[in-house]
């Protein structure tokens, strides 16, 4: 979809979303042949003409200024997600015309991956196109039907894993979520040629992902709660916190922690004690896997398997 179809696309949808009595517009009653406002409605509570306000719908935000913008994200009700949303899109229309062009996948310092080795509870790192780039021990342990991916990314497992509909409790909002954070980086990011590339496999290959795609939301995960039924300890009632990583633009850590009391805490005692056992030397580096030590990037099991192939091949009983 081209930036103008995007806009014309993002600004009908919000604008479908309000009603006369969410606004102080009168509503004389009578039957609409639209949902939610007219044109004329959102022209008069931005402050501008019925054909400009037509012009900036049908997708034409060159030029716009800061102000109209302001008035149209306060005229549309948009929420401060939704006002980046817009405002990234006029940066686009405006910016001059650029290739798309591949970025290099950003990479985690060393520094940043031993405060994730030292941390006792599980934490991961992704990128804009959902890639999980890093993680620990117990980020691995939790997302280890993922991390059984040689290239793991969450967008593509809760997309496209039929595991993904046991695997997250609530698998519906999970599949919102990731669609509309998907969106909201594609803003942020336009000129990237591997989301733009994903977004493009998910909705060839998903038909979930085509109307959570259409919803024309977008999200950007904080702080919250999930809950993951996982394949060892069960359903797991989790908080998560997401950080964005300092000096990596385009990376975002995410922390998961259990109420202290409870059974969630059990199942986290459990969950590290499974991935203590199966992961053989999880305190080491990284390792090519041909040499038959644990990889970091692997799941607990693959790391088993992994030294059992090596102690069979040197003889090792």
């Amino acid at each position: 979809m081209s930036s103008k179809d995007e806009v014309r696309a993002f600004l009908m949808s919000r604008r479908a979303n309000i009603t006369p009595s969410q606004t102080d517009l009168q509503d004389f009653g009578g039957q609409r042949r639209v949902p939610g406002l007219r044109r004329s409605e959102v022209a008069m509570l931005a402050g501008v003409s019925l054909d400009y306000y037509t012009r900036l719908e049908r997708g034409n935000l060159r030029g716009v200024s800061e102000h109209v913008l302001n008035a149209l994200a306060n005229a549309l009700q948009l929420n401060e997600l939704e006002r980046e949303y817009l405002f990234g899109l006029a940066r686009t229309a405006t910016a001059p015309a650029a290739a798309r062009t591949a970025q290099k996948k950003p990479v985690v310092r060393e520094s940043v991956q031993r405060i994730l080795d030292s941390m006792s509870v599980p934490a991961v790192v992704w990128n804009r196109q959902h890639d999980l780039v890093a993680s620990n021990l117990m980020g691995r342990a939790l997302y280890s039907p993922q991390f059984e991916s040689d290239s793991p990314n969450l967008a593509r497992f809760i997309f496209l894993d039929p595991r993904a509909k046991d695997y997250y409790v609530d698998w519906p909002l999970a599949r919102r979520m990731t669609a509309a954070m998907l969106r909201m980086e594609a803003g942020r990011d336009p000129l990237n040629a591997e989301l733009t590339a994903l977004i493009g496999e998910l909705s060839t290959r998903s038909p979930e992902f085509r109307s959570n795609w259409a919803e024309r939301d977008v999200h950007e995960h904080r702080t919250g709660r999930k809950l993951f039924k996982h394949p060892v300890v069960g359903v797991v009632d989790v908080t998560y916190d997401v950080f964005e990583m300092p000096g990596e633009k385009g990376l975002w850590i995410g922390i998961y922690s259990v109420e202290e009391c409870g059974e969630s805490a059990e199942k986290f005692a459990l969950l590290a004690s499974w991935a203590a056992t199966n992961d053989q030397v999880a305190a080491q580096r990284l390792a090519p896997p041909s040499s038959g030590r644990p990889n970091r990037n692997q799941t607990p099991a693959q790391n088993q398997t992994l030294t059992a192939k090596s102690s069979r091949s040197t003889g090792e009983q």
